[in-house]
């Protein structure tokens, strides 16, 4: 098989509202994001996103289709995102058992109270207890 990692231009971004549909039925926005996809011999397969949120960095939607898991392409895509956007930081909520994972790639648990205002709004539903709601806010400072 053919694989190919590289951002999505903002024409393809309802391809990986398509893989989304599968993942919390994301949508993308190329005002403020970057998607980052892994092909399989032309089909998206697995992505990752960035987004630029006003006081901060956020990647979400790391995501593998079924169909195409257990072959290390979410890393793939990661790598594909830090490649290009790495040089900032960057904030995650992660599930609780992915944190070993990000953290190959340099993410670190922080507290809650850490995240900028506009991404920890997004996990409001939590109350200020995101391990109640399996995640972990992570960083993962800029590198040069």
């Amino acid at each position: 098989m053919t694989e190919t990692a590289r951002e999505l231009m903002p024409a393809e971004f309802p391809l990986a509202e398509e893989v989304w549909k599968k993942y919390r039925g994301q949508k993308a926005d190329p005002d403020s994001e970057r998607i980052f996809g892994v092909f399989e011999d032309g089909n998206l397969a697995a992505t990752a996103r960035f987004t630029r949120h006003p006081d901060g960095n956020e990647m979400d939607c790391v995501f593998t289709l079924d169909d195409y898991r257990g072959r290390g392409l979410a890393r793939v895509a990661v790598l594909a995102l830090l490649d290009r956007c790495g040089h900032e930081t960057i904030y995650i909520h992660s599930t609780l058992i992915l944190i070993p994972f990000y953290g190959t790639f340099g993410w670190v648990p922080i507290p809650e109270k850490d995240l900028p205002t506009s991404i920890r709004e997004r996990f409001a539903f939590c109350f200020g207890e995101m391990e109640g709601c399996n995640v972990c806010p992570m960083v993962r400072a800029a590198t040069a």
